[in-house]
């Protein structure tokens, strides 16, 4: 059966209705490139919107708020433990997904983006088959976009009977973000980002949260400086972490999921939980696409090779997104969508962003750009870096959380600044400015001279140039 009438050949075909696919398809309807969405899913926004940064930063609030209403009372104000009705949660939480993807088909719409809900699948460099519950149909485009996203890595190997990888106790990022019940013990298997978002908010629902990860310790990769704050609270916060550990054996038995963890290459301990939250990682979803019959090449990891325009080694066809290589962050996608939807109208665009940054919405949250302490030793660079703790800022105080650190990483002969690193509340929404700060060559002088409000968080950025600034003058005094 073939649905539809593709007969006359389309400008651009945009396979992934995620967020870099969607920016692609209505930047370019804004431009009048004639285009087709094609998504799987039935509300647009893929794992990002549906699955993973939004419903996971909305439950996150509502971790924020517990925590601040226990913590409350260091000052003197007293609350009761909070009633949790756990539907009224969850419908909030879908509610604002549906409200977002209402908005995403929106702009399609008003952009003359036709969407279509089905599996695309290449034929040719110039042809694609469209499968959906209506049928098949058969595209020809001019030009493509691959904006297949990434889907959740699975390890079988830890399940002691195979039967029990449908087990609804355990539980991977998606269905974790279902939110079916709070238990009252849980076993999260990975120490990066997911895994401590998702236990974060367990936790302050009431579960007995348990970390294992298999490195030296939590959040793999990033800055140690701005990791230590953040493992120091969740060290009251969670019943238990083991680093330099791992699982094994996990059987669903009936009341709860068996186990066994080795912590620190000790004898295995036999333990059991209610649910166990494996959070191991995301891979390219770029295998079942027909990408052999483009020629379009892989790196050994199953990402879409891509230049500064994001096109392929098939010049008809680009990639953006998580499918095109690391970081697979959300906004680095929407940048690329835009930046391909301009390439492909002729207007003079590149993805030639130097910075990308990434934020853990954690209690504190973390964020960073650029270059970080771990590249620094890796590489050997010369570099200075300047550190101000908010022990010492005046608005952290008055927040009664002062578990934070500003780190400014700059070149000590031109002072321009090549990496920012915060940890402490409202990270994600400091970083920017350090963001800002590399993209545009700014200096060490320019973020001291900057006048920040007062009493602020983003003080700690002007304090922590300052503190950099007057380091340099001593020792240009001294040589």
């Amino acid at each position: 059966m073939v649905v539809g009438d593709f007969a006359e050949q389309i400008d651009l075909v945009v396979i992934g209705g995620g967020p870099g696919g969607y920016t692609a398809a209505i930047r370019a309807g804004q431009l009048g490139i004639k285009t087709i969405l094609i998504d799987e899913q039935t509300n647009l926004g893929g794992t990002c919107l549906n699955e993973g940064c939004i419903p996971s930063k909305a439950l996150l609030h509502a971790a924020e708020v517990i925590e601040l209403s226990n913590e409350a009372a260091t000052f003197g104000l007293q609350f009761q433990r909070p009633q949790i009705d756990i539907n009224k949660l969850r419908s909030w939480k879908d509610g604002i997904i549906d409200k977002l993807a209402q908005g995403v088909a929106g702009l399609c719409k008003s952009n003359q983006v036709q969407v279509i809900k089905g599996q695309a699948r290449f034929l040719n460099e110039q042809s694609i088959l469209v499968s959906s519950d209506a049928g098949t149909s058969q595209i020809q485009f001019k030009q493509a976009i691959v904006a297949s996203g990434s889907s959740i890595v699975k390890l079988p190997s830890l399940l002691k009977n195979p039967k029990d990888s449908n087990s609804k106790r355990i539980l991977d990022s998606r269905s974790a973000l279902q939110l079916q019940e709070i238990p009252t013990s849980l076993l999260v298997v990975g120490g990066g980002y997911i895994g401590l978002e998702l236990g974060t908010v367990y936790a302050a629902l009431g579960s007995a949260v348990t970390i294992v990860e298999m490195t030296d310790g939590l959040l793999p990769g990033v800055d140690r400086d701005l990791v230590k704050p953040l493992a120091n609270h969740l060290s009251t916060t969670f019943k238990n972490i083991f680093l330099n550990s791992k699982v094994s054996n996990l059987e669903d038995v009936g009341d709860g999921i068996a186990c066994e963890i080795i912590v620190e290459q000790a004898a295995a301990k036999k333990e059991k939980f209610d649910y166990v939250l494996v959070s191991v990682g995301r891979k390219p979803n770029t295998s079942d696409l027909g990408l052999e019959t483009t020629m379009i090449e892989l790196d050994k990891s199953g990402f879409i090779k891509i230049d500064q325009f994001c096109r392929t080694n098939n010049k008809k066809i680009f990639a953006i997104g998580d499918a095109s290589g690391q970081p697979m962050l959300a906004h680095r996608a929407m940048r690329q969508g835009q930046v391909v939807a301009e390439v492909i109208a002729g207007l003079p665009s590149a993805f030639d962003n130097i910075v990308i940054p990434a934020v853990v919405y954690t209690e504190p949250e973390i964020a960073w750009c650029g270059v970080t302490d771990i590249e620094v030793k890796e590489k050997g660079l010369k570099v200075d870096i300047a550190k101000f703790p908010w022990s010492a800022s005046g608005r952290a105080m008055t927040l009664a959380n002062t578990n934070g650190l500003t780190k400014i990483i700059y070149d000590p002969d031109t002072m321009l600044i090549k990496g920012m690193g915060i940890v402490g509340p409202r990270a994600g929404d400091l970083i920017p400015e350090g963001v800002m700060a590399i993209e545009a060559g700014l200096t060490l002088t320019d973020l001291a001279n900057t006048i920040h409000p007062h009493p602020g968080l983003a003080e700690t950025i002007g304090e922590a140039a300052q503190t950099a600034l007057h380091r340099q003058g001593r020792r240009s005094k001294q040589s």
